[in-house]
């Protein structure tokens, strides 16, 4: 099975290999599904490939929860992995970690987002789908720090995807499974640990929302993701996290300490092969900051819009720069 996969990774440019017992092997290619030959994976090697890539732990997880995630590495390539049970039996989806940490230019990130790096505290979102570069958005900030800074850049991840080896910050990283319990438990650990900068690598729940603005609060940068759409509703997913009572007191917090959220979405490109990114970019001034406190989250849209003298951009702007460029096609626009 590593045979196989590190074949078609030579062979094809894809994101992500889906492995189902007895069908055949399907890549996910500029964003489309494709069946490049009649390569059936059977169940005997779909699980033996499972045994070889699992630990101990994982095996039990993944028997017990039925699904797991990890990083695992085939050959000269490295993927993040889930393992999980299907109606039809065991699946297996692997998406391709590039081993070089793109640039924020090489990905287009707007410069106003490239700036982020040189703040000294507080809460950088990252959202958007699944599947639509978060975590090589965020690998490329952190590059950007460790490459122009000095200090102690701390990750938290579920799993590891790309390696960060330590330029002019030392970087540790830490796999929530492997070397952490949860990402509550490593970010309430981190604090005592001396990081300059955090990353968290999802905020899945309120223990977690919590720890984060604590740490933004008290003079660190930390960088997140939310699988969220667009600033004001990432905004409400971190407030309607907290009950009731507490969600006045989360406002104060996260319009004192949240720093900016960039949303994006990738598209197939029009003018060459890949995908490319539109990027919502929301700063926190002081119009905006006034909005979360005030509990106007609607208004934000306007504000965002209005504030492009300062770097702002809405996503429908940020999409329609891409068809005015003629880096995207209308029906991708409309569809993709």
């Amino acid at each position: 099975m590593f045979e196989v996969i590190e074949k078609y990774t030579n062979e094809y440019k894809f994101s992500d290999i889906h492995l189902k017992e007895d069908k055949p092997l399907v890549l996910r290619i500029n964003g489309d599904m494709t069946t490049p030959s009649e390569t059936i994976i059977s169940a005997s090697e779909l699980h033996e490939f499972a045994n070889q890539s699992l630990n101990e732990k994982q095996k039990t997880q993944l028997e017990e929860v039925r699904d797991v995630d990890l990083a695992i590495e085939v050959g000269p390539y490295r993927f993040r992995a889930n393992f999980f049970y299907t109606s039809n039996g065991l699946a297996a989806v692997l998406r391709k970690i590039e081993s070089e940490i793109p640039s924020m230019e090489q990905l287009g990130i707007p410069f106003v987002a490239q700036e982020i790096a040189y703040k000294p505290n507080g809460l950088v979102l990252v959202t958007g789908p699944t599947g639509s570069g978060k975590s090589t958005s965020l690998a490329a900030m952190i590059g950007k720090i460790n490459q122009t800074k000095k200090g102690h850049i701390l990750t938290i991840e579920d799993p590891i995807e790309y390696i960060h080896h330590s330029d002019q910050c030392t970087v540790s990283q830490r796999e929530v499974g492997r070397d952490a319990d949860s990402f509550s438990s490593a970010l309430r650990a981190s604090l005592r640990e001396d990081p300059d900068v955090i990353l968290v690598g999802e905020l899945r729940d309120k223990e977690t929302i919590q720890l984060a603005l604590t740490a933004a609060e008290t003079g660190h940068l930390v960088f997140a993701t939310l699988h969220t759409s667009g600033a004001p509703n990432t905004i409400n997913r971190v407030i309607d996290v907290f009950p009731a009572e507490q969600q006045d007191q989360v406002r104060a917090q996260l319009s004192q300490s949240l720093q900016m959220v960039i949303t994006q979405r990738l598209f197939k490109r029009a003018d060459k092969d890949g995908r490319i990114a539109a990027f919502e970019v929301m700063i926190c001034n002081s119009a905006i900051r006034n909005l979360i406190r005030e509990g106007k989250v609607h208004q934000i849209t306007n504000t965002i819009q209005t504030g492009r003298s300062e770097g702002m951009v809405t996503m429908d702007k940020a999409i329609e720069e891409l068809l005015r460029t003629g880096k995207v096609s209308e029906h991708d626009a409309l569809f993709g």
